[in-house]
């Protein structure tokens, strides 16, 4: 009996050895789960003959009925495509792709491929939703990555544009080719003819306070009287604040200032090796907490009205909740909240989610603890491959196959300005919020001191998703309203993640909005069926909601004091920190 036993714990202990040695070497071949979730969508089609069977019948049909199509093109004869691309999908628009038989075969045949292949992963039969998600995205972008329209020979476009410059669109495309290349990026701007300071957040102001963390500007007024109570904005940590301040005309800045209210802003450092150690809990105490007792005590009011936008807005919820034990019995620090674009509850956060898994977050550790940071060019590369064709294989055609100029776009430009991550921030944040979705659980985190119940926040809220938005998906940005117990009011904008909160007034208006009072346990749909439809800008309902909770008019309070003096002109050197 002694030695089957042993030799079934020697069998036990190699086979647990074995699957350990193998997670590791997953770990590190194939971090992201590429490989395991291609193999698994394999087997669970081989699992459904039935179905793989039917499935193949279509595509099939499809390849027999593109045969008979390139038939009839050689014989001259016109007729509707057999696949044609979605609306979205610009690729193939210019008519050289249409008016070529081979080209258009071509252009067909890859579309047929291609979306025959989505549609399978879709339907995987026996996976979860977010395995098909997952082992759709990593296909979909190998697939836009093979597109005919992404090399020179494939490109009917291109060979065109080098014959009719006599060659020189490909020495064009060679010189743009080799400039993204040393900036280890594709360039989605020009870079020369914007510059932070100078043509980007202009608006005038000064920097009050500074620590190790952040900057905190504080504006000059330009209405001959303010309401009393200042407003503080949180910016993303993961980005440079200045998308709130860009261009005159785009900056929500001085639309603020316009409108008479008393405007502070957060510029965040970008975190270098020495700030690996930053945490999260820092980020609330040293940074939102200092940034609105410095507000407080500059402009003699007992509170602010807060803004947070993105990670900014979920930072901004996690004090929030915070302070309602931390000020206990005394006069919370924030009057009211407003939320751009933001998630507290990660349980569906859109396609970011195909990054996060236990073992892409291990590899992600492992990366940042090489440098202290995660970099910002990993991630703004991330949220690309989230839109690889409007993103990515755009300006790779345009920029490299066509030879083209980049255009001059602000918002681009700021996009391409990235900014890094402290390790040990970033790793809860990812872990807390988007893989454990501690944040919504009553109790389940401990923040600074203090267990965090979103139930506590009993302000005021003002929330704007927008319809587009991949990062922030506003259905689930809806769910805010679920948890908050005081009065909210809810908006939903056209356009996207920055479009759609970067959005001044204009004539004739550009965009749209929906507006609503948002109850507790309100699906989106019911508050979209009910909720008011305006064409223009949201910034000026948001005012007649702000204005109120701003206070009386009153004489403009001093930008700077003895116990705040000015340190830099806006926008501060933090923000210039390559």
């Amino acid at each position: 009996m002694t030695k089957p036993a042993a030799q079934q714990s020697w069998f036990i202990d190699s086979f647990e050895n074995a699957q350990h040695f193998g997670n590791m070497l997953e770990n590190i071949c194939d971090p992201f789960g590429i490989g395991k979730s291609a193999i698994h969508t394999q087997l669970a089609w081989l699992c459904h003959p039935g179905k793989l069977a039917e499935s193949n019948v279509q595509l099939a049909q499809k390849l027999f009925d593109l045969q008979q199509y390139a038939a009839r093109r050689y014989w001259g004869m016109q007729g509707p495509d057999v696949e044609e691309a979605h609306p979205e999908d610009t690729r193939f628009v210019e008519p050289e792709w249409s008016d070529s038989v081979s080209f258009d075969i071509a252009k067909q045949w890859y579309l047929i491929l291609t979306h025959h292949i989505q549609d399978m992963l879709y339907e995987t039969p026996g996976q979860s939703v977010q395995a098909k998600r997952q082992t759709a995205f990593w296909c979909r972008n190998w697939l836009n990555a093979l597109s005919p329209s992404n090399f020179f020979w494939t490109n009917p476009v291109a060979m065109r544009r080098a014959v009719e410059s006599n060659g020189e669109s490909i020495k064009r495309g060679w010189q743009n080719f080799l400039e993204d290349a040393k900036l280890g990026t594709v360039r989605m701007s020009s870079t020369e003819e914007f510059k932070v300071g100078e043509n980007l957040g202009t608006t005038p102001g000064k920097v009050v306070f500074r620590n190790e963390l952040f900057e905190l500007i504080h504006y000059t007024p330009t209405a001959k009287a303010v309401h009393q109570v200042p407003v503080v904005i949180v910016p993303p940590c993961i980005n440079k604040f200045y998308v709130l301040d860009l261009t005159p005309k785009k900056s929500l800045i001085r639309y603020l200032l316009e409108q008479g209210l008393d405007t502070y802003i957060i510029s965040w450092r970008n975190p270098g090796a020495e700030q690996a150690g930053t945490t999260f809990d820092q980020y609330l105490q040293e940074g939102l907490d200092q940034a609105f007792r410095v507000a407080r005590e500059l402009s003699a009011q007992p509170q602010v009205n807060a803004v947070g936008y993105c990670i900014g807005g979920a930072m901004l919820a996690t004090w929030l909740a915070w302070s309602s034990q931390q000020y206990a019995g005394s006069v919370n620090p924030v009057a009211s909240a407003t939320f751009f674009a933001t998630l507290v509850d990660y349980h569906s956060p859109g396609d970011i989610e195909v990054f996060i898994d236990p073992a892409t977050l291990d590899w992600l550790d492992g990366k940042m603890a090489e440098t202290g940071y995660l970099d910002g060019k990993d991630m703004a590369m991330s949220f690309r491959m989230l839109r690889p064709n409007s993103l990515i294989w755009n300006y790779v055609v345009h920029g490299w196959l066509y030879g083209e100029k980049l255009s001059a776009f602000d918002v681009l430009y700021w996009n391409m300005d990235t900014t890094r991550m402290p390790a040990a921030m970033h790793s809860w944040y990812l872990r807390q919020f988007y893989l454990h979705n501690n944040l919504i659980k009553p109790n389940a985190l401990n923040v600074a001191g203090h267990d965090i119940n979103l139930e506590n926040i009993t302000q005021p809220v003002y929330a704007v998703a927008a319809v587009d938005d991949h990062i922030a998906p506003w259905k689930q940005s809806f769910r805010l309203n679920h948890l908050l117990t005081g009065d909210k009011r809810f908006v939903l904008s056209t356009s996207g993640h920055i479009l759609g909160i970067v959005n001044p007034p204009v004539s004739p208006p550009k965009r749209a909005f929906w507006v609503g009072q948002a109850e507790r346990h309100q699906s989106p749909e019911h508050w979209k069926q009910s909720a008011e439809h305006h064409t223009g800008s949201w910034w000026e309902d948001w005012m007649q909601w702000l204005k109120p909770q701003s206070g009386e008019l009153a004489k403009a309070p001093a930008v700077s004091s003895r116990q705040y003096p000015a340190l830099a002109d806006a926008p501060g050197s933090y923000v210039l920190e390559p």
